[in-house]
């Protein structure tokens, strides 16, 4: 009886072993496919540009980020494009504190394979920096399909996995790249993280970060911050960007080219000429409780 006691007990942990390895195999190959249901995960913005894409808070200022950075970077928008679809199928466009092995972040990069210190590879424009670099050396990428040119940087057990998030990158790219108009609105809770002066510090400190820019002005009749916009494009950009890191960074309200978002509606409406303010974009947040 002990013998087939023990029997039973190790063919049990020989089941368990391999359902596990199973379950980690499908998650990985489904990638940030598997969602919860909308009851249970926070959805609370949408995007439209020639298609729709509705992301959660979190996913939605990783997306701006990322966007921002090949910007910076100088990189063409395909490199946007496989970016995301690389950050989706990795992490679902989170910053991820771990993962097969010694992977975290955004892109799951591992610091046994030189990609940095975890620290490092646990800040999101750090390790974004670190992909777009690695994209720029794989010569060709840029005729490549999405999933291609992001095998090439990653290395995945999967290679044909980033695809399947093509069309939404796509249609994020577009938005956050400043393509279209009012694209990206979210909903933000009653309760913001941050307010007054310290969230326009940190919006501030967020552009210069992103987007590379100088110092925004803070605006006389709100508190806030007042980011120069060369043309509608880049207008749209930072306006985007602004909406995106909203939950995070206690925006109350954006306004641009006559339209407005506010957290309260959670959309963009006109507010009067559509000339008005498009040599920059106007940011509030909430003033302090």
């Amino acid at each position: 009886m002990r013998v087939r006691s023990r029997a039973v007990v190790a063919t049990g942990v020989v089941v368990a072993v391999i359902a596990a390895v199973g379950i980690w195999l499908v998650v990985r190959q489904a990638g940030g496919q598997l969602r919860l249901p909308l009851s249970l995960a926070s959805r609370t913005c949408t995007v439209q540009a020639d298609g729709q894409v509705r992301l959660d808070a979190d996913q939605m200022a990783n997306a701006a980020t990322i966007a921002a950075i090949g910007v910076q970077r100088k990189m063409p928008e395909r490199a946007v494009v496989v970016a995301l679809a690389t950050a989706y199928q990795e992490s679902g466009l989170r910053n991820l504190s771990g993962g097969d092995r010694d992977s975290l972040g955004l892109f799951q990069q591992r610091p046994s394979q030189g990609w940095g210190t975890e620290a490092q590879i646990a800040d999101p424009r750090y390790s974004t920096r670190k992909f777009y670099a690695a994209l720029k050396r794989v010569r060709g990428w840029e005729k490549m399909r999405v999933t291609d040119a992001a095998q090439k940087v990653q290395r995945s057990a999967f290679p044909e996995a980033y695809q399947k998030w093509a069309d939404e990158s796509e249609v994020l790219t577009r938005a956050l790249l400043g393509e279209a108009t009012g694209a990206v609105a979210c909903t933000v809770g009653a309760t913001p993280v941050m307010r007054g002066a310290a969230a326009a510090a940190a919006l501030t400190r967020g552009l210069r970060l992103d987007w590379g820019l100088p110092e925004a002005a803070s605006p006389a009749e709100l508190t806030g911050v007042a980011v120069p916009a060369d043309d509608r494009r880049d207008g749209w950009r930072y306006a985007h960007w602004l909406v995106s890191h909203a939950s995070d960074h206690g925006v109350k309200r954006v306004r641009f080219a006559g339209l407005e978002w506010t957290a309260k509606a959670g959309t963009w409406g006109r507010v009067g000429d559509a000339t008005e303010n498009d040599g920059e974009v106007l940011a509030e947040v909430f003033a302090d409780a």
